[in-house]
């Protein structure tokens, strides 16, 4: 029986459902502008004016049986059901009056006691073949026994929503109905809406099973260890995750729960932004037929990319199936995590390269969710810049970030893990002055804390922060573990420590009034003796 979307009120009759990858590269090639297939066979796409997410675009609907679970704001905005209903329809009407349609049948999350059954109906063949790479999809046997799916992604991006119709701001709008279980885009191409779209669903919807959303990676050794890494973009938890001794779960969305982590996704979406084979090869050795590479420049003839070039985006993206990386634990789960790393990439010089974090203080640094960038040379402007996102992914949590502080500091007592903050960025003085800390140091750090060894060594309290600072870890010099001896100018560095501990002070203000007595008092405190 040929397949339909008439109960969605779609009419069109050229529907490719689930369609092999050379169908689709077919299709994108003869009718998709910008399309192309690079020299080692990934499909060249671009997405048009948007070219990264726009969250502020971004609503959910206000409906009685969710609305006091969510965090209401900024991120997550509300949006009255009248108006999704408009925009549900100026999207359905737009693909009625396409030439051809495709639909994915897949499913979110390894774990089958959470797995979701998702759909995505869009127009353009770049969408089918980016969401048949991250989601997980069904065998023959499954598709035929799928059935009415969970939630439904209505990807109309290529029509615009109306600027005048209430609570739009734009000619983008990313609108979640949690109790209809469906989501509609208008006015972006971006195919990393529909990706995050149900990771925020999985956001929502798994605390109330008392499973712990996560945006971070996770691989297990060969002893079966388990550890997750989380960390805002330019911190590293993709390249620290790619480890030829371990086998990769995932790199960016995982669950917790009562048995242990599974992967929400069936595929990666990794930067390519400066990617190599010398520090990427994992990465670079996906990108072959069947990846999706998005708005990268290349050259016309050869069709070689250049990576380096961002002239149309810091944000260039490679979509391919897990399975493309060599090292993997399939199906993508394991057990319980014994090892939970926070990456940050401190610009401003003074965390140390690793400390051993209490469940309390674990909670804190997971709901201030930390980092500094460089800031931009356009205006002449060195200082680094703080970033604070909570739980490393404000932008996809509903639930106040307490709600996902305190299952993940019941989880780490529960299961006895350790926590680390693990700095990624610069020692001997701040950006500018000092030097970024050697991946090679790094990944000796991450390799002791997987094999057990800094269980063993001694540590000195910061006086400060409070966490537990290793006075030694194998590969690394002992004295770039202590920060303040590897600044030359030690005034400077308690100037700096000062102004960082503000900045962490000043952001969780907007938290205390919603979190425990002790995760609070985990917060760095100044006026103490700065000794380290």
């Amino acid at each position: 029986m040929k397949f339909n979307l008439q109960k969605s009120g779609i009419e069109v009759q050229e529907i490719y459902r689930n369609t092999s990858t050379p169908i689709l590269y077919e299709i994108a090639l003869r009718h998709e502008k910008g399309t192309a297939i690079s020299d080692n066979g990934a499909l060249l796409v671009y997405s048009g004016e948007k070219t990264g997410r726009s969250p502020k675009d971004k609503r959910i609907v206000r409906h009685l049986d969710s609305e006091n679970n969510i965090d209401w704001g900024d991120i997550n905005i509300e949006l009255d059901e009248h108006t999704f209903m408009v925009n549900r329809e100026r999207a359905i009407d737009y693909l009625n009056t396409c030439e051809r349609l495709f639909v994915v049948d897949a499913y979110a999350g390894w774990d089958t006691d959470y797995q979701l059954k998702v759909r995505i109906i869009c127009t353009r063949a770049y969408h089918a073949l980016f969401m048949q790479n991250m989601l997980i999809m069904p065998t023959e046997e499954q598709l035929a026994d799928f059935g009415a799916p969970d939630y439904v992604i209505y990807n109309g991006g290529s029509f615009p929503a109306n600027r005048f119709t209430s609570k739009m701001t734009s000619k983008t709008s990313i609108d979640l109905h949690l109790e209809q279980k469906e989501i509609v885009i208008l006015g972006t191409q971006y195919a990393g809406e529909m990706k995050k779209g149900i990771f925020s669903v999985m956001n929502y919807l798994m605390p109330l099973k008392q499973v712990l959303p996560m945006h971070c990676s996770s691989n297990v050794g060969t002893k079966g260890d388990v550890s997750l890494l989380f960390g805002l973009s330019g911190t590293g938890k993709t390249t620290l995750s790619a480890d030829p001794n371990r086998k990769l779960i995932g790199d960016d969305e995982h669950c917790w729960t009562e048995k242990g982590v599974f992967n929400i996704e069936g595929g990666c979406y990794a930067k390519a932004i400066d990617l190599s084979p010398e520090n990427e090869p994992d990465i670079y050795n996906a990108i072959r037929f069947g990846t999706v590479l998005e708005n990268v420049v290349y050259d016309k003839n050869t069709r070689k990319v250049d990576y380096r070039d961002t002239s149309i985006t810091q944000n260039t993206r490679a979509s391919y199936p897990i399975h493309y990386i060599d090292n993997i634990q399939k199906p993508c789960l394991a057990g319980h995590p014994n090892h939970v790393i926070f990456l940050t990439c401190d610009a401003f010089g003074i965390l140390p390269p690793v400390s051993r974090l209490s469940p309390e203080q674990a909670s804190y640094h997971f709901i201030s969710g930390y980092t500094a960038k460089v800031a931009g040379t356009e205006m002449g402007v060195t200082e680094p810049i703080a970033t604070f996102s909570a739980c490393f992914g404000a932008a996809f949590m509903m639930w106040h970030p307490n709600k996902y502080a305190s299952l993940l500091a019941n989880k780490i007592k529960k299961h006895q893990s350790s926590a680390w903050l693990v700095n990624t960025g610069w020692t001997g003085g701040a950006y500018g002055t000092g030097s970024r800390i050697k991946l090679a140091y790094t990944r000796a750090i991450i390799h002791a804390i997987q094999n057990g060894d800094l269980e063993k060594v001694t540590t000195t309290i910061d006086p400060e922060f409070g966490f537990a600072v290793p006075v030694s870890c194998p590969g690394v010099p002992a004295k770039l573990l202590q920060p303040r001896k590897t600044w030359a100018d030690k005034n400077k560095f308690e100037v700096i420590k000062e102004k960082l501990i503000r900045l962490f002070q000043d952001n969780f203000k907007q938290f205390e009034s919603q979190v425990s007595l002790e995760i609070s008092e985990a917060s760095p405190k100044l006026g103490t003796s700065m000794s380290i």
